[in-house]
């Protein structure tokens, strides 16, 4: 299969410089993180399969010892399954939920909300980010945050175990880090949310700025993440309850619906959403693609 991002990232700094994350597109649209530290040792973030991230370790020389899973999703804990497949797996640090340890594969690490996790002697705090799968958790270092499928570029997961109050919560905890912070979701949907939530804020000037860059960046076959916390503030509509605007579209589409609070303004725009009535915007009515976009000049604002 064709994978959506044929041009991938380069490998960004978190944590004052000592590791460095590198992107490995895996499946169709998901997004692999690799971190490494400066004396070659590896982690990953999730995955549907091994492939990528033992292909990449061989080329480079990296020591792959640990994987961080976040929830368990088979498209997350595929690498598990995959590496256990190949024998590997006793080899490997598995640090996942304590809440859903039954089904992470090779778990040997079990955390849960307030826990901290060191790789590489940087260390993570462990937040507990459900609404999309029970027991779901994200990994937060210091300049970079691996969410999962809790956000997305300027949307978020499926509310598969919910409910919408559980996931309305783990976003504000996610929103509340710092705006600088890197947001590396598992996968590449940005388009697809930016084009719901133009549909709810088409006067949002950050909004339009986002569109056109990730417009350009993507029919270049680049990759629109990670995003930061900062952007995400600006302009993903599940973070934006407080918008007037928004909130008039959302009572104007779902007019059956309660918005006496955000967390009802949430998931309302979570329903809505899920109606898919956006996807009959066309292209045209997008803002267009901007010339210059393959720098990442959006990202550092």
């Amino acid at each position: 299969m064709t994978h959506v991002v044929s041009r991938p990232n380069a490998p960004f700094p978190i944590a004052g410089g000592r590791l460095t994350v590198h992107q490995l597109p895996a499946a169709t649209d998901n997004l692999v993180w690799l971190l490494v530290a400066a004396d070659g040792e590896a982690a990953a973030v999730d995955g549907p399969d091994a492939e990528g991230v033992l292909a990449l370790a061989a080329e480079r020389g990296f020591r792959f010892t640990t994987i961080l899973n976040t929830h368990t999703h088979g498209d997350h804990v595929g690498i598990n399954r995959d590496l256990e497949r190949r024998g590997l797996l006793g080899k490997i640090r598995v640090v996942g939920s304590k809440k859903a340890a039954k089904d992470v594969p090779g778990i040997g690490e079990r955390v849960d909300e307030g826990d901290t996790v060191t790789f590489a002697g940087v260390t993570a705090k462990v937040l507990l980010t459900e609404g999309h799968i029970d027991g779901h958790v994200s990994y937060v270092f210091d300049g970079g945050a691996f969410v999962g499928d809790t956000m997305f570029g300027a949307g978020c997961g499926y509310l598969f175990d919910g409910p919408p109050e559980k996931m309305h919560r783990s976003l504000a905890r996610l929103a509340a880090l710092p705006p600088e912070t890197r947001v590396f979701c598992a996968h590449e949907y940005t388009l697809d949310n930016l084009r719901f939530a133009w549909s709810l804020e088409p006067e949002n000037p950050d909004l339009a700025r986002r569109i056109g860059w990730s417009r350009a960046r993507r029919d270049a076959g680049g990759c629109t993440v990670p995003s930061t916390i900062g952007l995400e503030r600006r302009t993903n509509p599940f973070l934006r309850g407080d918008s007037p605007a928004l909130r008039a579209r959302v009572a104007a589409a779902m007019p059956d619906r309660s918005l006496d609070s955000p967390e009802a303004v949430f998931a309302a725009t979570r329903a809505l959403k899920d109606r898919k009535d956006y996807k009959s915007i066309p292209d045209s009515s997008l803002p267009p693609p901007w010339p210059s976009a393959l720098d990442d000049a959006l990202e550092r604002q």
